[in-house]
C-alpha cells in the first residue's frame, strides 16, 4: 500500500485538531470579539455533544466509504487530476482546491435545498457562534452529505492521502473562523484576502436572512469573491448570532437540537424573532 493509499496518522489528525480546538477557545475567553448570550460551558458542552454523535456518524458511514472509494479510484488512475498526469504535487494541490470549491457549492445547498436546510438548521440556531459551534452538525446532515463527498472523490480523482489532508484542513479552518476571536480588525480584513475569518463567518451567522446568504466559504475565501457573495461590510456590533425564529435558550436546547429536523417546518426568519435575539444579549 502507498502512501496515496493511507490516511493521515490519526495521532497527527487529532492532535491538530485538538490544539486548535484548545487554543482558539482560550482566545475566545481572553480575547472575545462579540459578547455571549449562553453560559460558556454549558453551551460547549452541548455543541460538544452534537459533534460526539456526529463524530460517530462520520466514523461509520462516510469515513469508512470515502477511504474505500479513494483507494478504488487511485488504483485505477481515474477522476479529472489524476488523468491529466500532473506531478504529484501539482495533483494534491489541485485536488484540496477542487474539494474547497465544492465544499462551497455544498454550503450554499444546504441553504437553498429545503431537505438539506432542515438538517443544516440545528447548526445556525447557535446563540453564540465559537470554536464549538464548527463542530455543532446535525448527524443528518453529515449523513446526507456522504454522496455528495462521494461525488467529489470520483469526480477529481482524490486519493486517500488527500481526503484526509483535506478533511483536517477544513476541520482547522472552519475551527478557527467560527471562533469567537477578535482579530484587529486590520488583521482580519486582509486575512480575509485569503481565508475566511470569524468577522466574515460571523455575518454569515447573523439572523438576518442576507446576511446569512453570504459568506459561504469555508477554507479560502476566493470562491465568495468570484461569485460575487462576499460581505464584509455588516459591523461587529451589528451581528446578532441565531436565527430568529429561535431566540430563546429553550429553543437551542440538546434534544429540540436534534429533533428539529424532524419537526414542521416554520417562518426561520420571521423578524419578530429578530428582535427577540437582540433582546437575548446578555453582555455586548
Amino acid at each position: 500500500m502507498t502512501n496515496r493509499d493511507q490516511m493521515l496518522p490519526r495521532a497527527l489528525t487529532g492532535g491538530i485538531v485538538a490544539c486548535a480546538f484548545l487554543a482558539l477557545t482560550g482566545l475566545e475567553i481572553v480575547r472575545a470579539l462579540r459578547g455571549k448570550r449562553e453560559s460558556k460551558l454549558t453551551h460547549v458542552a452541548r455543541n460538544m455533544t452534537v459533534a460526539a454523535i456526529g463524530g460517530v456518524v462520520v466514523s461509520l458511514a462516510e469515513q469508512p466509504a470515502m477511504v474505500a472509494l479513494a483507494r478504488f479510484i487511485g488504483a485505477r488512475g481515474l477522476g479529472f487530476t489524476q488523468i491529466l498526469h500532473l506531478p504529484e504535487p501539482i495533483r494534491i494541490a489541485a485536488a484540496l482546491l477542487l474539494l474547497d470549491y465544492t465544499l462551497y457549492l455544498w454550503h450554499v445547498m444546504t441553504h437553498k435545498v429545503p431537505l438539506l436546510w432542515r438538517f443544516h438548521l440545528p447548526h445556525h440556531i447557535d446563540l453564540d457562534c465559537d470554536a464549538s459551534t464548527a463542530l455543532r452538525f446535525h448527524f443528518g446532515e453529515l449523513l446526507l452529505s456522504v454522496p455528495f463527498r462521494a461525488l467529489q472523490v470520483v469526480v477529481f480523482g482524490a486519493t486517500v492521502r488527500d481526503y484526509s489532508i483535506w478533511q483536517t484542513l477544513t476541520i482547522v479552518s472552519i475551527l478557527f473562523h467560527h471562533s469567537n476571536v477578535d482579530l484587529s480588525p486590520r488583521w482580519d480584513r486582509l486575512l480575509s484576502f485569503a481565508v475566511v475569518t470569524p468577522r466574515m463567518h460571523g455575518i454569515h451567522h447573523d439572523a438576518c436572512l442576507e446576511h446569512a446568504n453570504s459568506n459561504w466559504s469555508s477554507g479560502l475565501s476566493i470562491w465568495d469573491r468570484l461569485h460575487g457573495t462576499l460581505r464584509l461590510d455588516v459591523p461587529q456590533q451589528e451581528v446578532n448570532i441565531g436565527v430568529p425564529a429561535f431566540p430563546a435558550q429553550k429553543d437551542v436546547t440538546l434534544g429540540h437540537t436534534l429533533r428539529l429536523p424532524f419537526e414542521h417546518p416554520r417562518d426561520d426568519w420571521n423578524s419578530a424573532g429578530a428582535a427577540g435575539l437582540r433582546e437575548s444579549s446578555v453582555s455586548r
